[in-house]
């Protein structure tokens, strides 16, 4: 048996039927881990998967949608404001389709994968074995083919077709405050880039916390913002206002979206239960603001 040495070097059949040295397989393949030979990868990923890059997805949109509000500085829905929303979510839509559709299998709606196994897979560059302490073997691969450069592609092209896309709509709707929102962008998506080539592993295991716990964070801002915190004010204001109520329903989406992604529904009753917690947070804030007012402390 060729065996290779560390976790990730492999071996290629060359033209003339024999085995190359020890290296990194290319993209798309991993090592056999019984017969160390590199074999094409043609799994497809799992329900856990799809939810992180739905993760990486939506946290474009959110930022993009976040942005547009604040330097819109309307307090109710407008028609610019709304088209301009809805132009962020074609941007990342039509982003999202082609780059499925730049992976393998090129121009089909699907994915082969090679699969995570360990947190190490999204780090091979620190992998690389040195035999007896000689020369170094690289081995520096995309293991978690294509997690890896499937973000990178969608991020590239998000970037894209809002430079192609939204300054024309800007210069129609809110041609002064939403062309801050371009350049917003211009700085958040090469820092999500940044992040996701440094800590991308790390937000795979760690993305369905996160989600539910900025999601609570992010509801208790929406309502702690509001001048008057009694619980009548907050449950009409989030009722008649149909800003209030997307922003709510926007977090519960968020909320539920994080319990799914930790449960995963491996048990469909029991979790789907859960989801009826989804709106326990902003019932807590609105019926507990009273006892956190700052007056009856003085």
């Amino acid at each position: 048996m060729h065996t290779c040495p560390g976790w990730y070097c492999g071996r290629q059949y060359l033209p003339d039927g024999k085995l190359s040295d020890c290296g990194s397989c290319p993209r798309g393949f991993r090592r056999n881990e019984t017969s160390y030979i590199c074999e094409p990868c043609i799994d497809a990923p799992t329900f856990y998967d799809w939810l992180y890059l739905g993760f990486m997805v939506l946290l474009v949109l959110v930022l993009h949608w976040f942005f547009i509000d604040m330097v819109s500085m309307r307090r109710s829905f407008k028609k610019d404001v709304l088209i301009l929303h809805l132009t962020a979510f074609m941007e990342v839509f039509v982003s999202g389709v082609l780059s499925l559709l730049f992976t393998e299998p090129f121009g089909k709606f699907a994915v082969q994968s090679c699969g995570v196994r360990n947190l190490s897979d999204w780090y091979t560059l620190l992998h690389n074995p040195a035999p007896n302490y000689e020369q170094r073997i690289h081995c520096t691969q995309e293991a978690v083919y294509p997690l890896y450069t499937l973000v990178f592609i969608f991020y590239a092209l998000t970037l894209t077709c809002m430079l192609l896309i939204r300054p024309w709509v800007c210069r129609k709707y809110l041609p002064r405050q939403s062309k801050m929102s371009i350049y917003a962008a211009m700085y958040y998506i090469p820092i999500l880039i940044v992040i996701h080539a440094l800590i991308g592993g790390l937000l795979y295991y760690a993305f369905p916390i996160l989600v539910v716990i900025l999601s609570v964070i992010s509801c208790a801002y929406h309502f702690a913002v509001k001048i008057n915190q009694s619980i009548s004010s907050l449950i009409i204001t989030t009722v008649v206002e149909p800003r209030n109520v997307v922003i709510l329903v926007g977090h519960w989406c968020l909320h539920a979206y994080g319990l799914i992604s930790i449960t995963q529904l491996t048990d469909p009753t029991l979790h789907s239960l859960l989801l009826l917690l989804v709106p326990l947070p902003a019932l807590f804030y609105i019926f507990t603001a009273k006892f956190t007012d700052p007056t009856i402390f003085s």
